[in-house]
């Protein structure tokens, strides 16, 4: 039973947001609008907490009831087909008071209240036996569609109507490789809707409406037309950790990697508070990990090892075992995050002393990373043999992860499958058979750009440096510069959402391929943007991978070299 808690008391800080709704009691609405900001923040448990003490304070709260309904429900990250059943018996059941209870104290309701309740009955259906998750999203987006042509000015509305159908397709409104929606995916009505939204002179500080865009536009064609959003949004919700997060999507994207580490620093620090506060657990945990993992993604890109290893260490002290044992399908592939880590580093030496899971069926995944990133350390340092045993552990242990386990939003398996020919055409390039070793990355790069999107991406160094690499090594310049031309998005060779823009390890190998082939003028024009990221850097960039051997040991024109040398 949630107690009669003060709104006075010492809480959160989350801004100054909220709507205002049919109440009687101040701390009912100071409560509901803490409710609604945690729910465009996705923090649904915490929302929950805060809708059930605005209840206490006013019974009569029809808002209360409908917000609580909501907040017990999917969203773009959580859909109803992660609901175990025993979660799904608790939602359908606590919902269903609470939309009977909003029901009994109508009576001379506000309409766009009335609208809104009737709206989540079709969310909620009484006859749920069959979980048709599919059915009940359309007839939640056709009844939210009748609020909005109803009140289409509602910034709430808006904003609610287009959740609902980012949750018929999430995670898949844009094809990626045509920029066109996904077959069924009702992106460009999300899109209608948002930015109609977003031009009214309150959308500025909507958080929900902010956020749900940079959803949308993150795997379109045009990321960059959500940065006005993402700089409004970040810090707006101060200690809404996720929020915070949430511009770092679109920061990877453009190639701001600093930025994404300051925006999920800021998350981090949001995290840590609530933690101190309310204690560690629930789905919230997985947003915990990761905003860690999405820092250390963005440190990866900038050559920042120092950082990228802290936060490591930091990540790993939240991982405990219980954890890990509580949530092992959506969380025991971030126990993986060091060796991804080790690897783009070169850290060779370290790898090696990365114990083995101690329970390799809880860690599966984690026992294959051991094992590949084993193999790499091997193989760059010209032990094939031990390499080759470490390749066939690798086939070997990914037979048995568990197929339920996921890299949200790919099964865990489907990304490791990267693994067995990365670590192939290591070796076989140590064996100097280069065509086989370079047809065996080129088929790990497949399987790297078949990747459901995702932020981080789900194997977090690109596949195409080391490729790039050794083919420059191999003296293949023109080949690398076309590859590193494509992951910088130079040209149009890959879908917008697979480039990396002014990322230090490509950007590098851009302009070592351009002063061999002469082209010194091209390699002029990108020398500003190079010297700033080899500034930034915190390791020495002699290439796009360290498994390449052959390095020329100069420093492009003083970057990197102290700025009174």
């Amino acid at each position: 039973m949630t107690s009669l808690t003060p709104a006075s008391e010492p809480y959160f800080d989350l801004g100054t947001f909220g709507r205002r709704i049919r109440t009687t009691s101040p701390e009912a609405q100071t409560w509901f609008d803490r409710g609604l900001t945690w729910i465009y923040g996705f923090h649904h448990e915490e929302a929950a907490i805060c809708l059930e003490t605005a209840i206490v304070h006013d019974p009569g709260c029809v808002m209360a009831y409908w917000a609580l309904a909501y907040a017990l429900g999917p969203n773009y990250n959580f859909i109803w087909d992660f609901f175990e059943p025993d979660q799904l018996e608790t939602a359908m059941r606590r919902t269903h008071k609470a939309l009977d209870d909003a029901r009994s104290h109508l009576k001379d309701g506000d309409p766009v209240e009335s609208a809104l309740i009737q709206a989540l009955e079709a969310r909620y259906p009484r006859d749920w036996a069959g979980k048709e998750f599919k059915t009940w999203n359309e007839n939640y987006v056709k009844a939210m569609e009748k609020v909005y042509n109803d009140f289409p000015n509602d910034l709430d509305v808006a904003a609610v109507y287009a959740d609902s159908m980012m949750c018929l397709v999430p995670w898949k409104l844009w094809d990626l490789r045509t920029g066109e929606p996904e077959p069924g995916s009702p992106a460009k009505s999300i899109q209608r809707v948002l930015e109609k939204a977003l031009v009214q002179p309150e959308a500025a500080t909507h958080p929900g409406l902010l956020h749900l865009y940079i959803h949308l536009c993150e795997m379109s064609s045009s990321p960059e037309r959500a940065v006005p959003a993402a700089d409004k949004l970040f810090g707006l919700i101060p200690d809404a950790a996720h929020l915070n997060h949430m511009p770092s999507h679109l920061d990877i994207l453009i190639g701001d990697y600093r930025r994404a580490i300051s925006a999920n620093a800021k998350a981090v620090v949001s995290d840590n508070l609530y933690v101190s506060r309310k204690g560690a657990g629930g789905f919230y945990t997985i947003y915990r990990l990761h905003n860690f993992s999405s820092l250390i993604y963005g440190a990866m890109f900038c050559g920042q090892y120092q950082v990228a290893i802290r936060f490591v260490e930091a990540m790993e002290q939240v991982l405990t075992d219980d954890l890990v044992r509580s949530l092992p399908k959506f969380i025991e592939c971030e126990t993986s995050v060091r060796l991804h880590v080790l690897v783009r580093f070169g850290r060779w030496d370290e790898i090696l002393k990365v114990p083995f899971p101690d329970d390799r069926q809880v860690y599966a995944s984690k026992t294959v990373m051991t094992h590949y990133a084993r193999g790499i350390a091997f193989a760059a340092t010209n032990r094939v043999d031990e390499a080759l045993v470490e390749l066939n552990e690798v086939r070997e242990s990914i037979k048995r992860v568990p197929p339920e386990y996921v890299t949200f939003p790919n099964t865990t398996v489907d990304v490791l499958a990267i693994a067995e020919p990365m670590l192939s055409g290591e070796i076989e390039y140590r064996r100097e058979n280069y065509d086989v070793a370079f047809e065996h990355l080129r088929q790990a790069i497949k399987l790297y750009d078949g990747l459901q999107y995702a932020e981080p991406w789900a194997w977090m160094m690109p596949v195409r440096h080391p490729y790039a690499a050794l083919q420059l090594e191999r003296g293949n310049i023109e080949e690398a510069l076309a590859t590193y031309a494509a992951d910088l998005g130079y040209d149009t060779a890959l879908p917008r959402a697979h480039q990396h823009p002014n990322n230090v390890w490509a950007l590098h190998g851009y302009h070592e391929c351009l002063v061999k082939l002469g082209r010194t003028a091209e390699a002029q024009i990108i020398m500003p943007q190079l010297r700033l990221a080899l500034a930034v850097a915190d390791v020495e960039i002699k290439s796009s991978c360290f498994c390449r051997l052959d390095v020329t040991d100069k420093v492009v024109d003083g970057a990197g070299s102290h700025c009174c040398d």
